[in-house]
């Protein structure tokens, strides 16, 4: 029954999707993965091992992965999933006997979706595919959505080892942020650590990196009434970096040479100055001993 719902939840999903109806689809997108999880889960599943989940060939380029752990041991130990990493004092709620992590890595044909979804501004454009790290009661037939905030320390999300949209690095564009896509459809700002990527989080969710666009980029992002592709607008944005870079050092050589040429010219004049004032002394000079003999 569950594995024909997870059919069903997919049509409609992939129908919504055609139609370009953007307002769930990253619920119905939730859904399909969790079912999906839990159908490949039993209560015989082996705890702590960490296990690739099969997903439908419709949602390729969508990885994820589940692991079984008692809450106690979570509670008091943390963990390390992937890109996330758990540390100890997580305030676990509820803290059932086993829980069920589910790691999410939407890879750059799906996070458009948390883009769209949740109607970024255009001055932001999404440059890193969607993270996500989920907590589920289980396995069992009465599963709930488990809330794990931090305690003391953060959740760290490791981006570095991520592969950037259109083999783009963040850090040749511009800073990159950090944001978090929280239930209520608004996104949070989070912090980063050092200079890899990695953010961090006061409680689990859905993550992105974003990278604030300027004025003229986002003038850009539409051309004749047609909105241009989210991915291409990255790249021309570090293209048009880039050559406002030579266009800078080419005016600030021209400046220099321009700056030398006056100099030696200012000099060429004082010489030539002093060499018609020495000239005019000089037959001065003559003439007035000429005209005393």
């Amino acid at each position: 029954m569950g594995f024909l719902f997870s059919l069903i939840t997919l049509t409609i999903f992939l129908s919504l999707q055609t139609s370009k109806s953007d307002q769930n689809q990253h619920l119905l997108l939730d859904q399909i993965i969790k079912d999906y999880t839990f159908k490949s889960y039993t209560t015989n599943s082996k705890t702590g091992k960490l296990h690739a989940i099969n997903l439908p060939s419709n949602l390729s380029g969508v990885k994820a992965d589940a692991i079984k752990l008692r809450c106690g041991s979570l509670q008091r130990y943390g963990a390390k999933i992937q890109e996330f990493r758990l540390s100890s004092g997580l305030n676990i709620r509820p803290c059932a006997k086993r829980v069920i992590l589910l790691r999410q890595n939407l890879g750059s044909n799906w996070s458009s979706i948390y883009y769209n979804s949740y109607k970024l501004s255009s001055a932001y454009q999404l440059i890193a595919p969607v993270l996500a790290l989920l907590a589920y009661t289980g396995p069992g037939k009465n599963v709930s959505t488990i809330e794990m905030p931090a305690g003391k320390n953060p959740i760290a999300i490791d981006f570095s080892s991520t592969e950037f949209l259109n083999d783009t690095s963040p850090a040749r564009i511009i800073s990159p942020l950090c944001v978090r896509f929280d239930e209520n459809g608004k996104i949070t700002f989070l912090n980063r650590t050092g200079p890899n990527n990695v953010c961090v989080s006061t409680s689990n969710g859905y993550f992105g990196l974003v990278a604030e666009m300027p004025l003229y980029m986002t003038a850009a992002l539409k051309s004749g009434g047609k909105e241009v592709g989210k991915w291409k607008i990255v790249t021309v944005g570090s293209i048009g970096g880039a050559l406002g870079a030579a266009l800078l050092s080419l005016l600030t050589i021209a400046m220099f040479v321009n700056a030398k040429k006056k100099i030696k010219k200012e000099e060429m004049d004082e010489l030539e100055r002093r060499a018609y004032e020495e000239e005019a002394l000089r037959v001065s000079m003559v003439g007035h001993v000429r005209g005393n003999s």
